[in-house]
């Protein structure tokens, strides 16, 4: 709640997701605390956290394709996201799919198949865009935008 009140919410600092993964493991049944890493898990397929990775990885398709911009989808979205998904991420991959069209080279290639490997990890039969999130999943759709946003500076080995 105290990240949505602040101005500048959508910017999750290194501390506030620390605050938020020590909630979390206190808080939460023991089969989701495989997303609370201290960095990116990739193979997890909790709905929220690949929900937050989704929403960081349409940003930075956006920022790719627009780059310098004023506002990007964190300022005007990350709350409806986060709270609200099915209101929001329709929205968001059809901009994208816009955004990605905008691109040369091997980006758009590149991007797609993230895209795709992410919404993978969505399940199908129940829905892949919930009507709400809890406070609980709230934080882990945080902390996936954290851990994706923050895997986009880390430094690749080999």
């Amino acid at each position: 709640l105290r990240i949505k009140a602040e101005q500048g919410a959508s910017r999750v600092t290194r501390g506030r997701a620390a605050i938020l993964k020590a909630y979390l493991l206190e808080q939460l049944p023991k089969t989701k605390k495989e997303v609370l890493t201290v960095a990116l898990n990739e193979q997890s397929n909790e709905r929220a956290y690949v929900l937050g990775r989704l929403f960081s990885l349409l940003e930075q398709i956006q920022e790719a394709a627009n780059p310098g911009i004023n506002t990007t989808i964190s300022d005007r979205f990350f709350t409806s996201a986060c709270t609200t998904p099915l209101s929001v991420f329709p929205t968001l991959l059809r901009l994208s799919m816009a955004h990605i069209a905008k691109l040369e080279g091997g980006l758009p290639v590149s991007f797609e198949r993230q895209k795709t490997a992410i919404l993978g990890k969505l399940e199908v039969d129940e829905k892949p865009f919930p009507n709400q999130l809890d406070l609980q999943e709230q934080g882990l759709f945080i902390l996936g935008y954290y851990h994706q946003t923050q895997a986009r500076y880390t430094k690749k080995e080999g």
